[in-house]
């Protein structure tokens, strides 16, 4: 038996635990994780700004790599901390869980609340720069490789490297990412405009300006109508039903709620929640409590209208919600989040709050504007009857999921654990034979498609239940669709789709994006789905050395590691083999590159930004073709061909 004793133990000290384990901090090492660390300092002017003390917030990414952050708050506290006796402003960018946000004496409301995001920047950057404008002086402190000081104290007090006016405060940070951490450390500028501009749909009349040094390409976002103009913006390219979003705004407690929407021609529902300027990706209780609100006030104004005749007859939440565009945000003292990248609200209070303040200010907003109560309940109408129309048809077809004959097209895999198993929907007969014989029959199966699958983007579910190749991926899965989804009944732990690295491909791939994306979130949510990403290459080579004349190959999965790979002068590349398909690739081919567990490249389909992914999703795969052919046009520049 091996010894185990308390030598054993390692205790990480300081920021050294942030770098052993950065994703439990900000999510990932990849651009978002990097982008993440940027959304860090920026909260930090948030805070101040709803604090009453911040009202401009400028970021700039410099030629040098590095991205700099200034506020106009009033600038982190310079004195010596009186329980570490080092400058106050150290302890902030040096110790975990130290911050003015722990108290309700500093920040009343504010985003950041473990006290860790500014000193996780500095543990994850190779260099970090602070400036701190306070009292007529400009302070600075740098640290390096993971947050360790180098400038030395005066008096034990930061340095003063300048003046200023008086009245004229705030907080510079300018930190470089470190690239022994992360998979890239370039600042993308288009991810950063779009987070300025969420802010200043969410925070009104804050200024907040974008300048890029390696471009000269320079934004300022300012709103005066807040999360009002964030719905026109979110449907501008959509056809509304009433010309004007409804904004509400009230206060329960000491949590202040804003609500905006707007009703759309479409039949997916889009409801973005915010806690504190917090994105809240998966919604929460505030949502839950806007929902209950929504379909309560509707059904009482249809009673009221004669809308609906029976007693005993209510709208579903859906058919309240179709087609609407809404925002809820919401001001807490006191959210409770899970985990520090802030997926989901928890607070029983804030469903409360919401519901109470949506309740009283829609009413009031209804009694004086009865025609756009009226389009949303003949919206509501069209719905509910749609819904009872279908019921039965997509009773009796979901009753005939059951029986669909999944053999002649479903190879499945002999383990009966769902944990150990998965499915590869690959496209076509001739790449499903080849899958078929490649896979490890005991835990992975393969779903050839014939041809690709309806659009469902705009198309209601009954419609979509009579398609055979939707109705064999429901059968294969097991866990339903709709009202009827279950996930703890999925078969099958990884859903991967495997397409050829083509045009048709592609297609295919985004419609099953979008058809999971609309029906079956909850499987990209818990991490079910994944793109296979076979190789594009196959290259064959020898060493550049004349003493060792030995013919090998390397696949390769772009163009980019291609192109590494032909500047590399230790290899002379004797053939080069692109694989326009998967059937091109023989079996053993394919299980070393695209279906061995221990060499293959996944990638997980995840939802980072919902707002992003509604809004690419409706212009791609709507019918409205000006806003897709310009967005189209805008993303090209982006693309690389292969003609």
């Amino acid at each position: 038996m091996e010894q185990y004793s308390g030598s054993q133990i390692v205790v990480l000290e300081g920021l050294e635990a942030v770098r052993r384990r950065p994703g439990m901090y900000i999510g990932s090492t990849g651009s978002r994780g990097l982008h993440h660390l940027v959304w860090e300092i920026i909260d930090n002017g948030i805070d101040e700004h709803l604090a009453g003390y911040c009202t401009q917030i400028n970021v700039t990414l410099r030629k040098d790599g590095g991205i700099e952050i200034e506020d106009n708050g009033r600038g982190v506290p310079v004195d010596i901390h009186p329980q570490k006796n080092i400058p106050t402003a150290r302890v902030v960018y040096t110790i975990l869980h130290a911050g003015g946000k722990f108290g309700h004496s500093v920040y009343k409301v504010s985003g950041g609340l473990h006290g860790v995001g500014a000193s996780v920047v500095n543990a994850l950057s190779k260099r970090m720069i602070v400036e701190i404008k306070r009292d007529g002086n400009i302070y600075r402190d740098e640290y390096i490789n993971g947050g360790h000081p180098v400038t030395e104290l005066v008096d034990g007090l930061l340095p003063v490297v300048g003046k200023c006016k008086k009245n004229e405060t705030g907080t510079k940070v300018i930190f470089f990412p470190d690239d022994a951490i992360f998979e890239t450390v370039e600042f993308k500028a288009e991810i950063i405009q779009k987070k300025l501009r969420e802010l200043s749909y969410l925070n009104k009349n804050l200024t907040l300006t974008f300048y890029d040094e390696n471009t000269g390409i320079s934004q300022t976002y300012k709103e005066e109508h807040g999360i009002k103009s964030f719905i026109s913006y979110l449907t501008r390219d959509m056809n509304v039903l009433h010309e004007e979003p409804i904004y509400l705004e009230g206060k329960s407690g000491n949590i202040e709620v804003e609500i905006a929407f707007q009703y759309t021609n479409n039949f997916a529902e889009q409801i973005n929640s915010y806690c504190n300027c917090i994105n809240v990706v998966d919604g929460g209780t505030h949502v839950t409590g806007f929902k209950t609100g929504l379909t309560r006030v509707i059904n009482q104004y249809a009673r009221e209208l004669g809308v609906l005749k029976d007693k005993n007859e209510n709208f579903d939440g859906k058919d309240v919600r179709n087609g609407i565009v809404a925002i809820v945000s919401i001001k807490h003292p006191d959210p409770q989040f899970e985990g520090q990248t802030k997926t989901k609200l928890g607070n029983t209070d804030a469903k409360t709050a919401v519901e109470e303040v949506f309740s009283q200010e829609a009413q009031r907003w209804f009694d004086k504007n009865v025609e756009v109560l009226k389009a949303i309940l003949d919206n509501t109408m069209k719905s509910y009857n749609a819904r009872k129309a279908s019921d039965k048809a997509r009773t009796a077809i979901l009753k005939q999921l059951n029986d669909v004959d999944t053999r002649s097209k479903l190879a499945s895999c002999s383990s009966k654990k769902p944990e150990e198993c998965e499915l590869y929907i690959v496209e076509g007969d001739s790449a499903g034979g080849t899958v078929k014989t490649a896979r490890n029959r005991r835990t992975q199966a393969v779903l050839p498609l014939r041809g690709k699958i309806l659009n469902v983007e705009k198309a209601t579910l009954d419609k979509i239940l009579l398609n055979n190749e939707i109705k064999s991926m429901i059968a294969a899965f097991g866990c339903g669709i709709g009202e009827d989804f279950d996930i703890s009944k999925l078969n099958y732990d990884k859903i991967i789709i495997l397409t050829d690295a083509d045009v048709d491909g592609s297609h295919i791939s985004t419609l099953l994006l979008t058809f999971f994306y609309r029906f079956m979130p909850d499987l990209i949510k818990a991490g079910k789905i994944y793109k296979g990403l076979p190789p594009l290459y196959r290259v064959e080579y020898e060493p550049a050395s004349k003493s060792k004349k030995k013919r090998e190959f390397k696949y390769l999965y772009n163009d980019f590691e291609l192109e590494t790979f032909r500047k590399n002068k230790d290899y002379k590349i004797i053939n080069i083999q692109r694989y326009k398909g998967l059937g091109e690739m023989d079996a053993q081919q394919l299980w070393e590159t695209t279906l061995n567990p221990e060499t293959r490249v996944l990638a997980q389909i995840t939802i980072s930004d919902n707002i992003e992914a509604d809004e690419i999703t409706n212009i791609l795969m709507s019918s409205n073709v000006p806003p897709r052919r310009t967005f189209i046009m805008e993303e090209a520049k982006y693309a690389k061909l292969d003609i």
